[in-house]
């Protein structure tokens, strides 16, 4: 396990850190945030969306980023398919890297580990797993996150990342500690996003909004079948701030992305906003 200074900057430093680089290829989710396509620009290899990934596949894959329950779609890849993507990239000497910052939010369905003994059958070789304090813990602006997996690869990493200074401070470190130490807190923030998801989801769908996947994590992901700026526009009218899907990948240009994250008197409000006719 290594320290990491928050999720997104091992995301984005991943394959430059691994040596990846032009010639490589990294096959990244085919809706997703956008830093793992940036983080692959970053190390000059190439960018593969698992949708246009052949059974065969190329060699020259060196590395394959998951991402369960997933930010956008809140989708949760089960364990059968965790066990192929994982044997698909060791035929291949590839390394797997999964992020799960949002594994405690479950809500309709489960989420499980890449580093769970049904997924590796106890062997951590060639995996990874990418974890964040930000979502469970509400400690997003003190950058604490870490990885875990494959004891040569941390190794690996930790012996590059202190000469690039990719130090958490001690009090962040301490702070990691202490809350991973107590479950209570994440269980009252659970109760508080399930009861905004419920407000949002069911407003959404009353306003004519079909909710794909959405099983975990934080963000309901809307479409009304239409462009994601009409509806983006849509929403801003009322007031109501979405993230267009657009911004996730080519293949999810008409749904939008919505957060539970504002406080329960601005989910109440837009709830009601969304009780105007679109």
């Amino acid at each position: 396990m290594l320290p990491t200074i928050g999720s997104k900057e091992m995301v984005a430093w991943l394959p430059t850190l691994l040596g990846v680089g032009p010639g490589d290829a990294v096959v990244i989710p085919q809706v997703c945030y956008p830093t793992y396509e940036v983080g692959v620009r970053l190390a000059g290899a190439e960018v593969i969306r698992s949708d246009a990934l052949t059974a065969a596949g190329p060699a020259r894959v060196k590395l394959v980023w998951i991402n369960s329950p997933s930010n956008p779609t809140g989708r949760v890849l089960p364990a059968e398919h965790l066990r192929k993507v994982v044997a698909w990239a060791r035929e291949r000497g590839a390394v797997v890297a999964s992020d799960e910052c949002y594994l405690s939010l479950g809500w309709e369905s489960e989420p499980v580990s890449v580093l769970s003994d049904e997924v590796t059958g106890g062997d951590y070789t060639g995996v990874l797993a990418v974890h964040s304090l930000s979502k469970r813990s509400n400690l997003a602006g003190y950058r604490a996150g870490f990885v875990g997996g494959d004891p040569a690869l941390i190794a690996e990493l930790l012996a590059v990342r202190k000469h690039a200074g990719m130090i958490p401070p001690a009090p962040v470190q301490a702070a990691m500690v202490a809350a991973l130490a107590d479950e209570e807190h994440v269980v009252v923030q659970r109760a508080r996003y399930a009861a905004r998801r419920e407000t949002l989801r069911a407003a959404l769908t009353e306003a004519g909004f079909a909710i794909s996947h959405s099983e975990a994590g934080l963000y309901l992901w809307a479409t009304r079948g239409e462009d994601c700026w009409q509806t983006v526009d849509r929403l801003a009218k009322r007031g109501i701030l979405a993230a267009p899907g657009a911004f996730y990948g080519p293949a999810a240009g008409q749904h939008v992305r919505i957060a539970l994250t504002a406080t329960d008197e601005r989910v109440a409000a837009a709830a009601d906003r969304l009780t105007e006719p679109f």
